[in-house]
């Protein structure tokens, strides 16, 4: 149980407060309690050997195979021995509003059904509280084992003999053909009393998913066909990641994942990004999720809009609108593979990030294109946002990818400065006409000015990352889908060739940018990356080069369908916080784009960049 696995072979259930990742040798590696940002509990994928966990896993030589029941966040694991066979079958109840406070369901389920012959299972309890900072206490109930550290306590109910030692508690499962056995990990003092409490909560959290699959009121034929199943599982990871009563949307349930294997690109992603968020919203709306769109925009509008100053506006929240995000590190934990430092909280909180006000005013600007009027106090923070936009476009920041070198003049930046003027141009002239509409127009051209004088390379023939800068950043490939140019103008397609050309690895990954940014080692090829090459690629009616690409970059999700930040290309195995939302949304996205340009019909609108004579 020493060694770490590659995080390919996880897959993640949740309860839309928290999640858990769970591995094919039905090790419960990560979790955190009560909630996604709370300390974690089991953490062996930061530390196999301090982290603890909780596993089910036969005690002779196996096979296992994972897969969710249907579409739905229920995860099952087969295990095959020569003696037998055996599934177990893992979810997290959702507590809908009806349900709130029913504290039984805040748990997690585990469901251990002999299939064939007989197979003989260990189990492991080892939580670690608080990082593995706290000291765990176990002690035996008559009905399993109480864990606890301080004011922190977990109930394991099963039917089983545990052995306890010190901080572990362990146990021998033999069954037998048609045997079942529930291990329930309860989060309070209440417990369900049997097996058929058990066997309801599985089929209402089978229901729950289900349903929640099929209220997306769009046509989604664009998304049928070969990349269906990754895209359902995409919508279901961005639902996982949501806080279903705050309204927040995390970027990935983890911390410290390196980019690196024995890297110092750990960071913890377990918070809510505007631009992930503003994303997220975009996708959920394609998807025909529009009711929970509505929820997650209001949630990082609403937060956004209690400054008076827009420049008091942070880059991200905790998922309770927390301000402050102190980066500490754990010198305790030796991090996955040795991968250092393990990291809390996240320093890049009180960056300058000029890029958000954009991404920002194009949510509420993308959902206006799906009907929903704009609330006229809302409307007053559109406006604004984009009259500080106005004024302080011009000025150095740290751009999307969150360098550590200092502030630039990020190309990207800029170009979401001109989305976010350039959007509340197009909502004002429908809405609020009273505003300094020709100064605004003026500042707009000013910013494509110099967008296209300082950021565009003759020599290189494409887009740079920064002002005077020789380094190629793929965020380039936005500018066509923020319809900064059309697709078919000589200096996109330049961009698209340059970073085919010098980022893109013969599997389709691509690089963010090559070129110093503060911080030590390398990093893999960034999978968002990949989604917007093909969405320009399908812009600029090159079709059959998206579609190449999407097949490959879709061969690297993990056996259930996650994407995590990044890949390695030299190995192929997944790196960084897993799953990754901006991963599933690029995914998402980039399959509507080709869709679109393939000529399959969609209901809603078409994607920003494809004109009205587009297909």
């Amino acid at each position: 149980m020493s060694d770490y696995k590659d995080l390919e072979r996880y897959s993640i259930i949740g309860n839309l407060d928290t999640c858990a990742l769970i591995g094919d040798d039905g090790s419960i590696d990560w979790f955190c309690y009560p909630r996604i940002d709370s300390p974690s509990v089991f953490a062996a994928i930061l530390d196999s050997r301090k982290g603890g966990r909780f596993s089910v896993s036969p005690a002779c030589k196996y096979v296992s195979m994972q897969e969710y029941i249907s579409d739905t966040n229920v995860l099952r694991t087969t295990f095959r021995t020569e003696s037998g066979s055996a599934d177990l079958t893992d979810f997290m109840p959702v507590r809908s509003e009806s349900s709130d406070g029913e504290q039984g369901h805040m748990a997690i389920f585990r469901k251990l059904e002999c299939k064939k012959g007989t197979v003989k299972f260990n189990v492991e309890f080892s939580p670690r509280f608080n990082y593995a900072r706290d000291r765990t206490k176990i002690i035996p109930l008559p009905s399993g084992l109480e864990a606890s550290a301080g004011h922190r306590r977990l109930h394991l109910q099963a039917n089983a003999t545990f052995r306890i030692e010190e901080d572990s508690a362990s146990a021998i499962l033999d069954l037998s053909e048609g045997e079942e056995i529930w291990l329930v990990l309860h989060f309070s003092d209440a417990v369900h009393k049997n097996a058929g409490d058990y066997a309801i909560a599985l089929d209402e959290t089978i229901d729950y998913w289900a349903k929640w699959g099929n209220d997306s009121t769009a046509d989604t034929t664009v998304f049928d066909g070969p990349w269906r199943d990754l895209v359902v599982r995409s919508a279901l990871v961005l639902k996982l990641l949501a806080h279903e009563k705050a309204g927040a949307i995390c970027a990935a349930p983890t911390t410290s994942l390196p980019e690196t294997i024995g890297g110092e690109r750990n960071w913890d992603y377990r918070y809510n990004w505007i631009r992930d968020a503003s994303f997220t919203v975009q996708a959920l709306y394609n998807l025909g999720h529009y009711d929970e769109a509505r929820k997650h925009l209001r949630w990082f509008v609403d937060i956004c809009r209690k400054y008076a100053d827009p420049s008091k506006i942070q880059i991200m929240y905790g998922m309770n609108g927390e301000t402050e995000l102190t980066e500490v590190e754990l010198n305790h934990l030796e991090g996955y593979r040795k991968s250092k430092p393990v990291r809390i909280g996240n320093g890049a909180a009180k960056q300058k990030q000029l890029d958000i006000f954009g991404e920002l005013i194009n949510a509420i600007y993308e959902t206006g294109r799906y009907g929903d009027e704009i609330p006229e106090g809302e409307l007053e923070f559109v406006m604004r946002i984009v009259d500080h936009v106005s004024k302080i476009w011009h000025m150095p920041d740290s751009g999307i990818w969150e360098v550590r070198g200092g502030p630039r003049h990020f190309v990207y930046s800029k170009l979401m400065c001109w989305v976010a003027i350039d959007r509340g141009i197009r909502i004002a002239e429908r809405r609020k006409p009273d505003v300094p509409l020709e100064k605004w127009k003026k500042v707009r051209e000013e910013i494509r000015t110099a967008i296209l004088e300082k950021g565009y390379d003759k020599d290189l023939g494409s887009f740079v990352q920064s002002f005077g800068s020789k380094v190629i950043d793929a965020a380039g490939l936005m500018i066509p889908i923020m319809e900064f140019l059309p697709a078919e103008d000589a200096r996109v397609q330049g961009t698209i060739n340059a970073t085919l050309n010098r980022l893109t690895t013969d599997t389709g990954l691509v690089y963010r940018y090559i070129g110093e940014d503060g911080l030590a080692g390398k990093e893999g090829a960034f999978l968002l990356c990949s989604f917007w090459l093909v969405k320009a690629l399908a812009l600029s009616g090159r079709t059959k080069e998206a579609e190449e690409i999407l097949h490959k970059v879709a061969k690297h999700a993990g056996k259930t369908g996650l994407l995590s930040e990044e890949v390695d290309p030299e190995t192929g195995r997944q790196l960084g916080n897993l799953p990754q939302a901006f991963s599933h949304i690029g995914l998402i996205n980039s399959v509507l784009y080709l869709g679109h340009a393939k000529g399959i019909s969609h209901t809603g609108p078409k994607p920003a960049g494809l004109k009205e004579g587009n297909p």
